[in-house]
């Protein structure tokens, strides 16, 4: 079940830093800098959770692999 959690995790991260990506800052507008920048280091943030989750399942796949099931 926490796998798919975290499937599910990483799925919404990835539609979050598409989100993101789709934006089209109006720097023209007060504090539209900010929001970019703010943006930005979510969108990184995001980036390395995902990578964690990755890496995460990836070990647990690992670890699975030939153990005996008794």
């Amino acid at each position: 079940m926490k796998a798919r959690s975290d499937q599910t995790l990483v799925h919404d991260l990835r539609e979050l830093i598409a989100a993101f990506d789709r934006r089209v800052p109006r720097l023209e507008r007060d504090g539209e800098r900010e929001i970019a920048h703010d943006a930005q280091a979510l969108k990184r943030a995001a980036s390395t959770r995902i990578a964690e989750l990755e890496r995460s399942a990836s070990a647990t796949a690992i670890g699975t692999v030939g153990e005996e099931t008794v």
